[in-house]
């Protein structure tokens, strides 16, 4: 593990925070599963590309899929 995967994983992380706070919150699925997986998926991939891919994905799916 670097640093970029380290920062990135803190970032994805504190987003995924959010996003799980806000879906508990107002009872919605699709931040709450967002958050969740945005919490966890940074110690399962070593890929800094793919980790930022699959990270940047995952933050803005809840903006797009209202449910």
């Amino acid at each position: 593990m670097n640093t970029a995967q380290l920062l990135l994983g803190v970032v994805f992380s504190s987003i995924g925070f959010g996003y799980f706070l806000y879906g508990k919150k107002q009872k919605i699925i699709v931040p709450w599963i967002c958050g969740l997986v945005l919490m966890i998926f940074p110690y399962f991939i070593e890929n800094t590309g793919i980790l930022t891919t699959i990270g940047i994905l995952l933050s803005i799916v809840p903006y797009f899929i209202r449910l």
